[in-house]
């Protein structure tokens, strides 16, 4: 049965912006905002911010955008997190909810190991395995939410091998079962093309265009060959020119410009609003740009495709990559792989071999008095738990490339994933980089190569502060003091004893540390 969404009365939205509380002053005085999208995790449902209660006093739709629930991962969605994700629509009196086709975190019980949190939203492999698992959880996410739900497409460095299907082809059929909307990010369409070498013309040729809720709008910045999406630099025209290929196919309900850091002064942002309308006014498309080696190159419009567009021939599952520190898409806050060949999900000897015998021991183990947990005695969940794992691991503890990715490009990843935890912690814990000075994030990134995060930035601070203090860091004295008070204040009178200090370094084995 088709589950196709019924949307000739989408909500209509029209041109709107980001709310941060950074620039929440800015925002409000803005001409000409319809909407908002505000991250959902930074807001209490019980306690607004005062800035987005006299918004929705003027009539501004709010918008909830989560990222932390990992529609995307093998298990299935946390209820808590629903919970919180609903109360939050209904605080807000928001038309719907937005959330990302991504996974976020990996481990636990699917596979018997230590979970991992990604701190970023990482890309699901386009295969059949993938798409039943997150259709599933889809449906469940609708079943718990009081209004619509649409999914984002993300940017990725990395490519999964042996895909099944294209972006277009995944979102058609995740529309086509689930009748879910979609939110289309043009940023990523742009960095895929980069970083992927997939033409965002063929992915929105492919995809149901009648289904996208809203279009957001980002700027990035290209190091080494590499687009990162960062949420911090002005809209580039190649992502404007995927934006007018949308609006030559569909005039999209709602456009929402993205802003998470760097923020520039007012003017600028109302400047790239009235770019983003006159784009939206064009008649056509306009001419895109294809990567080659790693450059950015405009090409003429070829007149024997409908859609003006040159297709590139970069080969995607080879991309090599240079050293970035930038952060992937910003998208993320406490937050961010291509082919078309048939096979399975990843080939048997691909997942990390501690993954695989965590996978056999998995299944023995959780099987109770009552039989087995269904999640757990789930093919495609199992399988694709694995791969996650196994990938994740790579990234944030340190273990060998999974057979099948390239492994200069997922260490472009890796340090991406590093020094987004290094500002996000920076930012959290601003006493941290004040104690060590200059020397704040070299020590961090140190720490973070080959230890994942246990919870949430807050405890990933507390853990940085004690990996340091266990090593009579930092060698100032004086600093050293102030930074064993700041622990001891947060944390506990003293730090860990030998015996914790021995069962973590267990515990770190166990992730292939």
């Amino acid at each position: 049965m088709s589950h196709a969404p019924q949307l000739g009365n989408a909500h209509r939205l029209g041109i709107g912006i980001g709310w941060r509380p950074e620039i929440a002053e800015a925002v409000e005085a803005l001409p000409g905002i319809d909407w908002v999208e505000a991250v959902a995790e930074n807001v209490c449902p019980d306690h607004l911010p005062d800035s987005l209660v006299r918004l929705r006093a003027r009539g501004v739709t709010v918008v909830p955008h989560g990222v932390s629930l990992g529609l995307g991962g093998a298990g299935r969605p946390d209820t808590k997190r629903l919970t919180d994700l609903a109360e939050r629509a209904e605080a807000l009196g928001s038309p719907l909810i937005t959330e990302h086709i991504a996974f976020v975190r990996a481990g636990g019980p699917l596979t018997a190991s230590p979970a991992l949190e990604a701190g970023h939203l990482l890309p699901v492999p386009r295969t059949k395995d993938a798409l039943r698992v997150l259709c599933e959880n889809v449906r469940i996410a609708q079943d718990c939410l009081p209004v619509p739900l649409a999914v984002e497409n993300i940017a990725a460095l990395i490519n999964w091998p042996d895909e099944e299907m294209t972006e277009g082809q995944f979102l058609a059929e995740l529309v086509e079962r689930t009748g879910v909307r979609l939110l289309i990010d043009v940023a990523n369409l742009h960095t895929n093309h980069v970083n992927r070498g997939e033409d965002p013309s063929t992915a929105l040729d492919q995809l149901p265009v009648e289904a996208i809720a809203y279009v957001h709008v980002a700027g990035g910045i290209e190091r080494d060959g590499v687009w990162h999406d960062t949420h911090a630099h002005p809209v580039s025209e190649p992502v404007l020119a995927v934006l007018a290929e949308l609006r030559s196919r569909v005039s999209p309900p709602g456009v929402l410009l993205e802003r998470d850091d760097n923020f520039p002064p007012p003017a600028e942002l109302s400047a790239e609003l009235t770019t983003i309308r006159e784009t939206l006014r064009e008649p056509g498309p306009r001419p895109m740009p294809t990567p080659v080696r790693g450059k950015t190159v405009t090409t003429e419009s070829d007149p024997s495709r409908r859609d003006g567009l040159t297709t590139p021939t970069t080969t995607t599952g080879t991309a090599t990559a240079t050293e970035s520190t930038a952060p992937g898409e910003a998208d993320t806050h406490p937050a961010r792989a291509g082919g078309t060949a048939s096979g399975p999900l990843v080939p048997a000897t691909a997942a990390h071999p501690a993954a695989e015998q965590a996978g056999t021991a998995a299944s023995a183990e959780q099987t109770g008095p009552s039989g087995p947990d269904p999640e757990s005695t789930d093919p495609a969940r199992q399988r694709l738990a694995l791969a996650q794992a196994s990938l994740l691991s790579a990234l944030v503890a340190g273990t060998p490339a999974p057979e099948g990715f390239d492994s200069r490009r997922l260490g472009v990843q890796s340090r991406a994933l590093g020094a987004k935890r290094a500002e996000v912690v920076a930012k959290v814990a601003p006493e941290l980089p004040r104690i060590l000075g200059g020397g704040y994030r070299a020590a961090f990134l140190a720490y973070a190569k080959s230890r994942p995060m246990r919870g949430g930035y807050r405890r990933d601070a507390l853990d940085f502060a004690e990996h340091l203090l266990i090593g009579d860091l930092p060698e100032d004295p004086a600093a050293r003091r102030e930074l064993t008070q700041w622990w001891r204040d947060r944390s506990g009178a003293r730090p860990p004893s030998r015996a914790v200090r021995i069962a973590r370094v267990a515990r770190a084995v166990l992730v292939g540390r």
